[in-house]
């Protein structure tokens, strides 16, 4: 699984999708990640139709194979989470974790309001998965500018 091209964007946009490849790269048993804007938006995603044979993934083991519905579950989880922690008063949601029979999907805070969000398969290791994900929240979260958001939604719209 690999990041979307990146021909044609600045250094900063390249070194987050370096950085999404390594996350992917190192989490056994990740199928999809995605970076989403806080209104939802998908900033950025592994492009899960390019598994390697060995670890091919056959659709019903993923959100319908689409960057797109995993940045819909994400931003639905977050709005969730965090209209429940304003109900309960206990200040801002860090990262949320669902787990399922076949699967998991954890959904991370990056910086105003911006989110991470990773689906994987039940043979994962939460607490790597959990690392990694801290690790590029600790890596982007200061490099998602608002410029920077422009950009990466331009270039998934003209990836479409």
């Amino acid at each position: 699984m690999t990041a979307t091209g990146t021909f044609g964007l600045s250094s900063e946009a390249r070194n987050l999708h370096w950085l999404l490849t390594n996350l992917v790269e190192e989490v056994r048993g990740a199928r999809s990640v995605a970076v989403v804007s806080s209104d939802g938006l998908l900033l950025l995603s592994s492009d899960p139709a390019q598994h390697e044979a060995a670890e091919s993934v056959s659709v019903n083991e993923s959100p319908r194979g689409s960057s797109a519905d995993l940045a819909t579950i994400i931003s639905g989880i977050s709005s969730l989470t965090l209209g429940a922690a304003e109900l309960m008063d206990t200040g801002g949601v860090k990262h949320t974790m669902v787990t399922m029979e076949e699967g998991s999907v954890f959904v991370m805070s990056i910086s105003d309001g911006s989110l991470l969000g990773l689906h994987a398969g039940a043979d994962c290791d939460m607490h790597v998965v959990a690392y990694h994900m801290a690790m590029f929240v600790a890596r982007a979260g200061h490099v998602l500018t608002p410029e920077l958001r422009s950009e990466l939604r331009k270039s998934m719209e003209s990836a479409r």
